[in-house]
């Protein structure tokens, strides 16, 4: 989660509070906006009905996900209630220790500004799109909300090695797999938000899918600028728990 100078990001840094946060304005999106929102979700919701695991459908249903841009404090009064986490709107990356904080504290950064119709497939930066639809379903079931609140307090504390568990977040939220009665699916956020990657993910050639282990996948180093050739298997979402447990030297 560490970003770059902010002049060289997209998002707008700055009216943003001390903790990062910022003003969503659910109002002002335009209807450009509105039909990049609708294809992504016609899109992506088709796959994840594909190759999403059924805590994450469920998580669709439960957020409200629909064909219009979500409005975050609509959907944090159906969320909050379930596991106790909200969504926040934040201007696009930021650093670790704020992203570690409102994690720990069961607060996640969504991202406020959505991409252009000329970068449906492939985007740089996080967007809301990714945020929202990849990351936000997954928070209203209780085992993982809770692994992500335990994933925020290791990261408050982790000091010089907070790049293990960004490695331990890459191959679990970002592009994790888990193995459900229905078969191998995808969980991940940088999956279920791709197109292409999704299909790759559990269909692709020349894939490694490893057992989840959690010491083997914080010492795998990951490339973030294409296709991932190496995923991580989960039998179930508890492993979540002893991972984020996990020290390794």
């Amino acid at each position: 989660m560490n970003i770059a100078p902010l002049e060289n990001l997209r998002g707008d840094y700055a009216g943003m509070a001390p903790d990062w946060t910022v003003s969503q304005h659910a109002d002002l999106y335009s209807d450009e906006d509105q039909a990049v929102w609708r294809l992504l979700v016609q899109r992506q919701r088709a796959l994840a009905e594909r190759f999403a695991p059924p805590e994450f459908l469920d998580g669709l249903e439960v957020i409200g996900l629909g064909d219009t841009i979500p409005d975050f404090a609509a959907v944090n009064a159906r969320l909050e209630p379930l596991t106790g986490w909200r969504i926040v709107g934040v201007p696009g990356l930021i650093p670790d220790a704020a992203f570690y904080d409102h994690l720990a504290h069961r607060r996640f950064p969504v991202t406020v500004w959505i991409r252009k119709r000329e970068e449906l497939d492939y985007l740089v930066e996080p967007d809301l799109f990714h945020d929202f639809f990849g990351h936000v379903p997954l928070l209203s079931n209780p085992v993982f909300a809770d692994y992500m609140q335990e994933y925020g307090k290791r990261g408050v504390e982790a000091g010089p090695n907070v790049h293990l568990l960004a490695r331990l977040y890459w191959f679990t939220v970002e592009f994790g797999l888990i193995r459900t009665e229905q078969g191998l699916k995808a969980y991940g956020a940088g999956i279920l938000s791709s197109a292409a990657e999704v299909k790759h993910a559990i269909e692709g050639e020349n894939v490694e899918r490893l057992p989840f282990e959690a010491a083997k996948v914080m010492r795998r180093p990951y490339e973030i600028d294409k296709l991932q050739n190496t995923y991580f298997v989960l039998d179930d979402f508890r492993q979540l728990f002893e991972a984020a447990r996990t020290r390794v030297a």
